[in-house]
């Protein structure tokens, strides 16, 4: 796997929707930190995360996370937990779960383990053996 010159960070590549204010990335930035790592096989200039909340603290408040890949299909994660702090985990978890799921789906024919396991030896040929069989008939 090639490194990526500028790879992508949620710092970065965060916009936050409806719901937040800019006052509040940094904030939901600190939570999706762990997404760094997964993000980082991506260029920055081709990866956009957008955060977005519906009928904040109210009882059915759902939080949406979108996640665009140049060159992949849109990831959307949603949840309806009624704590934010928490909604905001579960769709980082969540985006976390399906971007690896992806990569593991497009790549597997570049896993050195898979490439470099042996392939089943063939048994060998009985009209090979060089001495005749003491059980076979003759005509």
């Amino acid at each position: 796997m090639s490194a990526v010159a500028n790879p992508a960070t949620v710092a970065e590549c965060l916009r936050v929707g409806a719901g937040f204010s800019q006052g509040d990335r940094n904030w939901i930035a600190e939570q999706f930190v762990t997404l760094d790592a997964r993000l980082a096989s991506f260029h920055a200039d081709a990866t956009e995360l957008e955060v977005s909340v519906k009928d904040r603290e109210a009882r059915g408040q759902k939080v949406t996370l979108e996640c665009w890949i140049a060159g992949r299909q849109k990831i959307v994660t949603t949840s309806a937990e009624e704590d934010l702090h928490a909604a905001l985990n579960d769709v980082r978890d969540d985006l976390r779960r399906r971007l690896n799921d992806a990569k593991t789906r497009q790549e597997p024919r570049h896993n050195k383990h898979l490439r470099d396991l042996p392939e089943p030896q063939l048994e060998a040929d009985e009209s090979d053996d060089p001495a005749p069989r003491a059980d076979a008939e003759t005509a």
